[in-house]
């Protein structure tokens, strides 16, 4: 078994340099930042002419793939065509940030949450979805976009394998577009991952591919299986408990995986020491 790819999502304060002493600190080989505020606004702490010497450093230490995570604020399925055209926009400046990361020879991902259909129902919502992102990658295909796999809330998009998987079949630039599986969303959204985890995952590859999931957020659930909350847990302190995260970071397709945290930092230490209880857990034969 390979060293597990592992990190947190971490704050940009401070530019690129601070960004990775905040991942050595915590022990990490992988970690995940928002490229803007999460409301919408140019980050002005990242400045784009020292983004390829960070994707140099990143390579040259041995970090595993960048997952970037675009704002919350971008809503490609929103009725509003304003916020629909900011989306548009703001994703492929985001992707332009970065493309110099990848050019560096560091991999490189930027992961959205698809959007949300707000009314307009699941199949409008998908389909401008695809839309929106075949014009983001004319514009922009630097960096391949992640759609995040949803735990079902409201009126959100992707809440199963199948709306994803329709996301994707309306995508031209389908090499430019992944899945970033995450462990508490796909629970909640119905998929018994402590029960039935070969039989979710066959689904997974069935309907999407595993071969197009590039990255995981890896969460506990505080509500579980089916309840379309989306509430993060801290490792090992909800509903998926430790032998589901054992079975996952032993599993050999998805421990390859970049592993993101998103759990809550109960204490200044709680992501190195849920990265050294991850990495405890995998078997390093």
């Amino acid at each position: 078994m390979t060293a597990l790819f592992i990190g947190s999502h971490l704050s940009t304060a401070g530019g690129w340099n601070a960004l990775l002493k905040r991942s050595h600190d915590e022990g990490g080989t992988a970690f995940a930042f928002f490229p803007r505020s999460p409301y919408g606004k140019r980050s002005k702490a990242l400045d784009p002419a020292q983004a390829g010497e960070f994707g140099a450093r990143l390579k040259a230490q041995g970090y595993g793939p960048l997952v970037v995570h675009a704002p919350y604020v971008y809503n490609l399925a929103g009725k509003d065509e304003a916020k629909r055209q900011f989306a548009i926009e703001a994703l492929a400046e985001d992707i332009e940030l970065l493309t110099p990361i990848r050019e560096a020879g560091q991999e490189t991902y930027i992961n959205i949450h698809p959007g949300s259909h707000v009314g307009q129902g699941a199949e409008t919502g998908c389909r401008l979805i695809s839309d929106g992102l075949n014009r983001v990658l004319e514009r922009a295909s630097g960096i391949p976009v992640l759609l995040e796999t949803m735990a079902g809330k409201g009126t959100e998009c992707g809440r199963n394998f199948e709306e994803l998987a329709t996301i994707v079949d309306g995508i031209d630039n389908k090499a430019n577009i992944g899945i970033t599986f995450d462990t508490c969303h796909v629970f909640d959204a119905g998929y018994d991952l402590v029960n039935n985890y070969d039989d979710v995952m066959g689904q997974l590859d069935e309907i999407i591919g595993l071969d197009t999931v590039k990255a995981i957020h890896v969460n506990d659930s505080q509500f579980g299986l089916d309840s379309h909350k989306d509430r993060h847990a801290n490792i090992g302190e909800g509903q998926l408990g430790i032998p589901f995260f054992k079975r996952l970071v032993n599993d050999p397709i998805m421990a390859r995986l970049p592993m993101i945290l998103e759990t809550k930092e109960q204490t200044p230490t709680t992501h190195r020491e849920e990265i050294e209880l991850l990495c405890s857990l995998a078997n390093h034969s």
